[in-house]
């Protein structure tokens, strides 16, 4: 049997692989912020996000296939070196993603992919083999490495901005609403989350869909780059499934071992991030970091001061049913008597 054939079938199912484990591993920040509010059982939850995850990779386009599948160049390398490459890569970022999940540690999948092709294209062939993208800056044009590392600065800071705007803009909205609001807050999330977990298989998915394709180019097995629509179905079925499986361990950690979620904190998080991901994928054109956007989405949406609402602060965390202002004054009281 013809050697490059058997490896790239291997890549290819470790590609399905790793999907699946971003699956569970990345999709966790999703559901993670809708369990801790309330908002939805994790059965409620996890259905939600996996349909919507499901619909964001065959209705989003390829843009950030094509990106990722393009930033390093070893098709001139021999077939076996090349696909000896990519495997390299693959079984790097499932050993990182399977490490980071067993420990609870929240982090991006995207990350461990693009390093682990990077890292072992450097070792195998060279920095020449690798599509950094700098020199072409200059000349006005985003590329490569350096395409993927401007949308690594920016979707944080871009989340924290527009997170920390959006907590502001709702904070005065409704200082004054009655503690019946949360029930408001709670049942929106249902939209919410949905919009974000579309938007982040359109993202996410696409990762793979790229790497796919690459190998089958390196393989022969195409003579372009473009993503088949096979692909594009088994990836965005094998990252739904990694969601069915749950990645509670990260659940726990970003839901609730890191600050107390209020409703009105999980409803801001989740629209801020949706936006700033579904941005990438479809105007910008880049390829953004979604595990990232969500944190930092997360972290901006937490109380920076006390309520407008006026009067002393409460030392003790509110009910769940209290008020949205009275629980953020609450909150932001503990972390400043607990700092």
């Amino acid at each position: 049997m013809n050697t490059v054939l058997v490896l790239a079938t291997i890549a290819v199912i470790l590609v399905v692989i790793f999907d699946y484990t971003n699956g569970f591993h990345d999709a966790s920040n999703i559901i993670a912020t809708t369990i801790a509010s309330r908002a939805l059982t994790p059965v409620q939850a996890v259905i939600v996000v996996a349909t919507f995850e499901f619909l964001g990779p065959l209705l989003g386009g390829t843009a950030v296939a094509n990106t990722i599948g393009k930033f390093i160049d070893v098709g001139t390398l021999p077939q076996k070196t090349a696909m000896i490459i990519v495997l390299c890569g693959i079984i790097g970022a499932i050993v990182w993603n399977l490490g980071t999940w067993w420990f609870g540690i929240p982090s991006s999948s995207s990350h461990a992919l693009v390093g682990g092709l990077v890292g072992a294209t450097l070792l195998a062939a060279g920095s020449g083999y690798v599509k950094w993208g700098f020199a072409e800056m200059t000349h006005g044009k985003i590329d490569g490495v350096a395409k993927i590392l401007i949308g690594l600065v920016i979707s944080p800071l871009i989340g924290f901005g527009v997170g920390f705007l959006l907590q502001k803009l709702m904070m005065r909205l409704f200082a004054f609403a009655k503690p019946s609001i949360n029930k408001w807050f709670r049942r929106s999330q249902f939209v919410t989350s949905a919009f974000l977990a579309f938007s982040h298989g359109a993202n996410d998915a696409q990762k793979s869909m790229g790497i796919i394709t690459l190998v089958l180019v390196l393989s022969g097995q195409m003579t372009e780059f473009k993503v088949p629509f096979w692909v594009i179905l088994t990836c965005a079925s094998a990252i739904t499934l990694g969601i069915l499986s749950g990645g509670w361990r990260i659940v726990r950690t970003v839901g609730f071992g890191i600050y107390k979620v209020r409703p009105l904190h999980a409803l801001d998080t989740q629209l801020t991030a949706a936006a700033v991901i579904y941005g990438a994928s479809v105007l910008a054109r880049r390829s953004r970091r979604p595990t990232w956007s969500v944190r930092r989405s997360w972290a901006s949406a937490q109380p920076t001061g006390p309520s407008r609402c006026g009067g002393a602060r409460p030392r003790r965390s509110s009910a769940p049913g209290s008020s949205p202002s009275r629980a953020l004054a609450s909150s932001a009281s503990s972390a400043t008597s607990s700092a």
